[in-house]
């Protein structure tokens, strides 16, 4: 390719944080549930690369179509690859792209097809590159490159931005089904490939109460690794849905203590925990099943696919909490 920049360009990151900086030099916009994408044009060819520098072409072909359909033979976008569905956007449905048969690709494309929603511009149509240029400049640029060329392309958008920090707090108060939270920018810096230094990122974190179905001990001595989460279904089945760790040495060994008298099968009478992986031990692929006496409140980010998509956090026991109420209605309202 005859650009500037070249793939694999490292992407500008943010760093995460508590709370939405606020200042007149700081822009926001908002955090889609995505994959992260640098798109690069150079006349007919077209190419898509991940976070982490790897190649996403094959796996968007409608998008690479899409691209190739904008009058402008030249540029570097940088935006979030998402897949609508039923109102909301899917990660689980972005995932089932990353698939080695072409013809399955094929299908989901068609099936379930991707936008791109675009959010910074690096080098524009003539070919130049301007991410040397504060963001406040670029995004002028982007969205003038997004008026001319974006036109009513179904599936290529521009993302919002704003500079007031009551929008950004209404964006991150409705994060939740499309949003992944609000991203903060630095409107005078240049784009800083590869590292996190003027970019923030907030996510919106939430509460579950999951009954404990179970645990895991850790890898070295006779304490707990890991608490074994689980909702209730309408049939009054208990699912694990993931696991929560978040416990220093101390509470890993009054743990034991207090949940190796409940040691008693199923435990889980759903989903139940997988055996160990390649990279755990024989014993911390193990897992002992507990009566259903306990409940805990977690914090979570996403639960997607049945399951908490990340280690959750350990926030406090919920002693007069019917494990019974622990069902999978109370995602639905947070």
């Amino acid at each position: 390719m005859a650009l500037p920049i070249k793939p694999p360009f490292p992407p500008m990151e943010a760093q995460l944080v508590d709370k939405i900086p606020a200042g007149a030099q700081w822009e926001y916009e908002p955090k889609w549930d995505g994959f992260r994408c640098l798109a690069f044009r150079d006349g007919n060819k077209i190419e898509l690369q991940s976070k982490s520098g790897q190649p996403l072409a094959r796996y968007f072909p409608e998008v690479v179509d899409a691209l190739l359909k904008l009058k402008a033979s030249k540029f570097v976008l940088d935006g979030e690859l998402v897949i609508p569905v039923k109102g909301g956007l899917s990660f689980d449905d972005l995932l089932q792209r990353i698939h080695p048969a072409a013809s399955r690709i094929e299908k989901l494309s068609r099936s379930t097809p991707a936008h791109y929603i675009i959010f910074d511009l690096l080098v524009d149509e003539a070919g130049k590159a301007i991410f040397e240029q504060p963001l406040v400049k670029r995004r002028l640029r982007l969205e003038k490159f997004a008026k001319k060329y974006f036109g009513k392309s179904a599936s290529i958008e521009l993302s919002p931005q704003t500079a007031s920090y009551a929008t950004a707090q209404k964006w991150l108060s409705s994060a939740g089904i499309k949003l992944d939270g609000v991203i903060a920018k630095r409107s005078d810096l240049e784009y800083r490939s590869g590292t996190r230094d003027g970019m923030q990122k907030v996510k919106r974190m939430r509460t579950a109460d999951c009954v404990v179905g179970g645990f895991r001990y850790a890898s070295k001595g006779k304490v707990v690794g890991s608490l074994l989460l689980g909702l209730y279904d309408d049939a009054g089945l208990l699912h694990h849905v993931g696991f929560t760790s978040s416990f220093n040495e101390a509470q890993k060994k009054a743990l034991a203590k207090k949940l190796e008298p409940l040691i008693q099968p199923p435990g889980f009478t759903g989903n139940a925990p997988g055996g160990p992986s390649r990279w755990s031990t024989e014993r911390s692929g193990e897992w002992q099943p507990l009566k259903t006496k306990l409940v805990v409140e977690v914090q979570y980010d996403h639960f997607t696919g049945g399951r908490f998509r990340h280690g959750t956090r350990f926030l406090r026991w919920r002693p007069e909490k019917k494990p019974k109420q622990c069902n999978f209605e109370q995602l639905a309202t947070r």
